[in-house]
């Protein structure tokens, strides 16, 4: 865990931008991280940079050649990022459309006929462009349904629609609403059992800050982030293709390389700002490893986040020092259960004597900022199945601590006892 480190959980808050303080409300603690992380005070400082530059790409003057170097370098880091050394790198306008594209490309480059699959759990990003490309090219947009229990959707439930003629699947890595991780390793390896030639799309958004990203090892053809969930900024989105996904036909000017999945001149702050991202995962690693592998260093600041993380949820879940946990407190209910293992980074939860939307303001008059989540397009898949028409998501993040956590366990202790 990160404060088991001296000093390290003060140096790690010490990068980010408005830890302690929302620059229009003052003083707060951050727990809403899930609707977008704290951003790097890098991020902000390059963003800047780059934003002044008066220069373009593509041209023989050294600013453009430092503009296609920031680039080139910010390919490269996601390439270390997200474990992916084959495929294409690129950034469109936000992780929503990324996967528009991704599923759109899949869609129109796939044999003719056979079935597309989702998953009920999945966010209206991929879904609705399953929904819509199926519908465009004439096939059948196949659902496996998730568990209410515990939130998240298995192998069990994917393998009645895993057929040979499968020729689509979209997999969410962790759902924004319940927090749940999936476990996508089995579910991809039966559809390459059953369906080889199947295009296979993971939706990584809310799992990339909380959990290590390995490509190489999942065997997909499709990956999507939004770097704003990943300490970064608004503005772009993140994809890898797999090269045989590249090969399909995809929009692009008339004569532009084939493998090209930019449109028009790209933001080089986008590529220069996720470098910056990589570059702080790569020094938290280094102060849990010392080895010279900069892969190896990712893993380690991945591993130490996702601890640090579960030791705050468990804290959330069944009190600190003195101070009573969600299990302990009268009328709270945590959705997908108080102990999940798979949980990552979110817990959503309704209190018996307060309706969520006035449980958001009393915890925010209290100094904590969480969010409502209604029983609508993009959140109904999961809380209409409960009979839930809201919820409140309290999410956290890695710069987080034990000492936000029991103050947000006094606020609820108080909004459930009046």
């Amino acid at each position: 865990m990160l404060t088991d480190r001296p000093g390290l959980i003060d140096q790690v808050r010490d990068r980010f931008a408005h830890v302690e303080a929302c620059p229009f409300t003052g003083p707060r603690i951050f727990f809403e991280n899930a609707g977008g992380a704290l951003t790097l005070k890098s991020v902000v400082q390059t963003s800047a940079d780059f934003a002044g530059y008066p220069d373009n790409q593509g041209r023989d003057n050294p600013a453009s050649r430092a503009l296609m170097a920031a680039i080139a370098k910010g390919k490269a880091d996601a390439r270390l990022l997200f474990n992916a050394p084959e495929g294409q790198v690129f950034v469109g306008e936000s992780g929503t459309e990324v996967l528009f594209r991704l599923v759109r490309t899949a869609a129109l480059g796939a044999a003719e006929g056979g079935t597309m699959l989702g998953s009920t759990l999945e966010h209206p990003a991929s879904r609705s462009a399953m929904a819509r490309w199926a519908e465009v090219t004439g096939r059948p947009h196949l659902l496996a349904h998730h568990d209410d229990a515990s939130g998240t959707v298995g192998l069990d439930a994917y393998l009645p629609h895993i057929t040979s003629d499968l020729r689509v699947a979209t997999i969410v890595q962790t759902s924004p609403v319940t927090g749940i991780g999936v476990d996508i390793v089995p579910i991809i390896r039966a559809i390459r059992e059953r369906a080889p030639d199947c295009f296979i799309v993971v939706d990584g958004i809310q799992h990339a800050s909380h959990g290590a990203i390995d490509i190489a090892a999942y065997d997909i053809d499709g990956y999507a982030v939004s770097p704003y969930k990943l300490f970064s900024r608004h503005g772009y989105g993140i994809g890898w293709a797999s090269d045989r996904l590249t090969a399909c036909p995809k929009e692009t000017v008339i004569g532009g390389a084939p493998s090209n999945w930019e449109q028009g001149t790209r933001d080089a702050g986008s590529y220069a700002t996720f470098s910056d991202v990589v570059a702080y995962f790569d020094w938290l690693g280094s102060q849990f490893t010392d080895s010279g592998d900069a892969r190896k260093r990712v893993e380690a600041a991945a591993a130490a986040i996702h601890a640090h993380e579960q030791r705050l949820i468990d804290a959330m879940m069944h009190g600190t020092g003195n101070q009573a946990g969600l299990a302990d407190i009268p009328g709270v209910s945590v959705i997908a259960g108080v102990d999940n293992p798979a949980r990552e980074g979110v817990v959503s939860l309704t209190l018996d004597r307060m309706e969520p939307e006035a449980l958001v303001r009393f915890l925010n008059a209290h100094g904590v900022r969480t969010h409502i989540r209604l029983n609508d397009h993009y959140c109904g898949n999961i809380l209409g199945p409960l009979g839930l028409e809201a919820c409140v998501r309290v999410s956290i993040s890695h710069y987080n601590t034990e000492a936000e956590v029991r103050s947000f366990l006094a606020a609820m202790t108080a909004a459930a006892t009046g």
